[in-house]
């Protein structure tokens, strides 16, 4: 039997029933109980005409009711579109109209940013909920609590398509990458048996589910062999530490940011006896903090995920030795169902010590991006995944992302694509133009910097700009720096950022 996402759910609450599922706060519920809050959910989603291929988007941070959401959505065959809780107003129309999503699900804290697009909603979104109560709006948990009981049947098949993950694109406005469950069972399967991951671990989820690092390689797979999921809605360096110490955590994911803020909070004087894996990725970690985790934590397999989303995410990876041995490196070889190449511009494979464009190609990568053939056609050619990420080859087949073509910038762990800002700044009435371009930053990896030309007479702070953006982006897109001068232009009007860095970085 080929196993959907919501049926390893059903298949662990067998197998292991009163395993500890989700603890969330003061709430603990174990798998059999956590399969039977998902049944009655999926009744509920199922009864407001929810079905086989519809869209399901949900905006919420970090929570048990996330996890109950997104196996009762999919039990009853709909396609799981997380949305960024950070997203605003605009962004978020903008994701529901793209996907078409029916039902829009949200958690009461972000009740603000449905308010301000109920107007805007698209005809396609046909019911909006909370997650809890605290709204006008009807309450999924609610709901129900009040439903039938008893098993409600796996709606989907392998081959039905499972989630769309939105990605920033190049024009500014976000692709959604979707996938079948086959593909994302396939990616769950290689992060267990990468990653070690087995029946018992105690997982802790800080890093944000609705992104796919955090969905794929850990809730998914971890539901599958029957870990506990211990969930934080968000990231705070004394509350992580208590939370490794205190529930006895075996294995975490975590963007570089995160392990450098707890480096910097007391790591080594927890007793973390019992985490025994640590992933990073989602950005490159210094060299640095690499050997000061290694050293802080010498029982501790330390193991980096360099990848992308529309791979799965599936991509490169170092192993604990590796780690060890180039902790400079972003990976030695590619993740399980997976292969790896760096080309040249002809598609050529490079030499070793010579840099070209990193391309996947396997069974974890997207079927293409939702409603955009063209896009798809020129990402994936030939099978091919051309991922836009500049790479180094080392002569002992190490590989190092050195630059993005697509100019992204990655910031905390989270991209930013430098047109969608630019696009933002560019409505302000005493900008004449914007580029964006990034410059390091010793705990984020990379900060935003905001280079405008003002209209004559004009004035603009960098509080005034942050301010303006907050209301069309993400906050965490907003730019950390602002400098006022002329942009310089090729002949045919193109930006050249590669001055703008080396007038400004040096």
């Amino acid at each position: 039997m080929q196993h959907t996402i919501p049926s390893t759910l059903r298949a662990t609450a067998r197998r292991v029933p009163d395993a500890d599922a989700v603890k969330f706060g003061d709430f603990t519920c174990t798998y059999a109980e956590l399969d039977a809050e998902v049944d009655r959910t999926a009744r509920v989603l199922s009864g407001l005409g929810l079905g086989r291929g519809d869209r399901f988007a949900l905006m919420s941070t970090n929570s048990d009711r996330f996890i109950v959401a997104f196996y009762a959505a999919l039990r009853v065959g709909a396609v799981f579109v997380p949305v960024n809780p950070a997203s605003a107003p605009p962004e978020l129309q903008y994701l529901l109209a793209d996907s078409g999503a029916k039902v829009l699900v949200y958690d009461v804290a972000l009740a603000a940013t449905v308010d301000a697009t109920r107007s805007d909603l698209p005809a396609t979104t046909e019911h909006v909920l909370a997650l809890t109560a605290g709204t006008a709006d009807p309450a999924l948990d609610e709901l129900a609590g009040s439903a039938a009981e008893g098993e409600f049947p796996d709606v989907p098949m392998v081959s039905d398509l499972s989630l769309i993950l939105y990605t920033s694109g190049t024009t500014g406005k976000p692709k959604g990458a979707f996938f079948d469950h086959a593909a994302t069972m396939t990616v769950a399967v290689g992060c267990a048996a990468t990653t070690g991951q087995k029946v018992g671990d105690r997982f802790l989820h800080v890093a944000p589910l609705y992104h796919a690092a955090e969905l794929c390689i850990m809730l998914v797979p971890g539901t599958m062999v029957g870990a506990a999921h211990v969930v934080l809605p968000t990231f705070d360096p004394g509350v992580v530490l208590d939370t490794l110490e205190r529930d006895r955590i075996t294995m975490m994911f975590g963007v570089p940011t995160m392990f450098q803020y707890l480096l910097m909070s007391g790591l080594e004087k927890r007793n973390l006896t019992s985490l025994r894996t640590a992933l990073f990725g989602a950005a490159p970690m210094p060299e640095s903090s690499v050997v000061a985790l290694t050293q802080t934590l010498p029982h501790v397999d330390l193991m980096q995920l360099c990848g992308q989303t529309e791979a799965g995410p599936g991509g490169i990876y170092s192993s604990v030795e590796q780690v060890k041995e180039r902790p400079s490196a972003s990976g030695r070889q590619a993740t399980m169902f997976c292969e790896v190449r760096v080309v040249d511009l002809d598609g050529n494979d490079v030499a070793p010590g010579e840099v070209g464009e990193m391309i996947l190609r396997g069974s974890t990568i997207m079927k293409g991006y939702w409603n955009k053939p063209e896009e798809t056609a020129s990402t994936i050619v030939d099978g091919w995944l051309h991922t836009g990420d500049l790479t180094r080859l080392d002569e002992d087949g190490y590989m190092t992302l050195v630059d993005r073509l697509k100019d992204l910038i990655i910031t905390g762990g989270r991209n930013v694509y430098s047109v969608e800002v630019e696009g933002a700044i560019a409505a302000h009435p005493n900008i004449v133009e914007a580029a964006v371009i990034s410059k390091p930053h010793e705990t984020f990896g990379e900060s935003i910097v905001a280079v405008c030309t003002l209209a004559e007479g004009t004035e603009l702070t960098l509080a005034e700009l942050k301010e303006f953006c907050a209301e069309r982006i993400s906050s965490y897109k907003v730019p950390h720096e602002l400098v006022v001068a002329e942009i310089p232009r090729n002949p045919s009007g193109k930006v050249l950022k590669h001055q703008l860095r080396s007038a400004i970085i040096g």
